[in-house]
């Protein structure tokens, strides 16, 4: 099931312990090419639990959300590429400097360092709420702008934003898209959120999909589902 569906699907294994995650991992072998490790699942099992996804051939993003002094973000990034995960997060409100060492600490790697702009947790009020008048369009484009200055390539936006981005960046940016939400699905604890077809029509390059998936009865069944969601967007954008 080689297909672009398949590619564009990031599951996101926020799970508590490397038990249950390598049994998804496994269920989703032959339906997905990527899954996410966050911190819940990092923080419980360390980086052994890369080595593991890679060996039963998933491509790793580490979302770690690094926010910290440069030469701390450029080291981390490091050790992230030598673990052979494929990409990792920042978070881009940590500022030049910062996002300047992540993509120092990638070099020579496969490595691809995103930059998260505004979590998808968080709308204008809470915005506000911790000193940030713009509204959540604004300051993703701004900081989008801020990571491509410095280097980076890809960002993490709500879908939302994806228009947006698409239309001030153009191909050049690689967007990922976590707030994605299969029809008839609970948003959860987000709230800027899209269905698969309408992410990937906007243009979104991957979908970073968790509950739908891994709290379904056959993840891999629901992963298969949401593939069909997305080659439908596919054909209608």
């Amino acid at each position: 099931m080689n297909s672009p569906a398949k590619e564009k699907i990031i599951v996101a294994l926020d799970t508590p312990d490397s038990t249950s995650a390598l049994r998804i991992a496994d269920d989703l072998q032959d339906a997905v090419s990527w899954v996410k490790v966050g911190l819940q699942l990092f923080t419980a099992e360390g980086p052994w639990i890369i080595k593991a996804l890679r060996e039963r051939r998933l491509r790793v993003f580490l979302d770690l959300k690094l926010h910290d002094i440069p030469n701390t973000a450029r080291e981390a990034v490091r050790s992230a590429a030598r673990l052979g995960c494929e990409m990792a997060t920042i978070h881009l409100s940590g500022g030049s400097a910062m996002a300047l060492g992540a993509v120092d600490g990638a070099k020579g790697s496969s490595l691809l360092v995103l930059g998260v702009t505004v979590l998808t947790s968080l709308d204008g009020d809470e915005l506000r709420a911790v000193g940030i008048s713009r509204a959540p369009e604004e300051q993703v484009l701004d900081l989008a702008a801020l990571g491509m200055r410095c280097g980076v390539r890809g960002v993490v936006c709500s879908p939302r934003e994806i228009s947006s981005l698409r239309s001030r960046f153009g191909d050049s940016l690689i967007i990922v898209t976590p707030g994605v939400r299969p029809t008839e699905s609970s948003t959860d604890d987000q709230k800027r959120v899209s269905t698969p077809a309408d992410a990937v029509r906007a243009g979104a390059n991957y979908l970073v999909i968790g509950r739908p998936i891994t709290g379904a009865k056959s993840p891999r069944d629901a992963a298969l589902r949401i593939a069909d969601e997305i080659t439908e967007g596919l054909a209608k954008a």
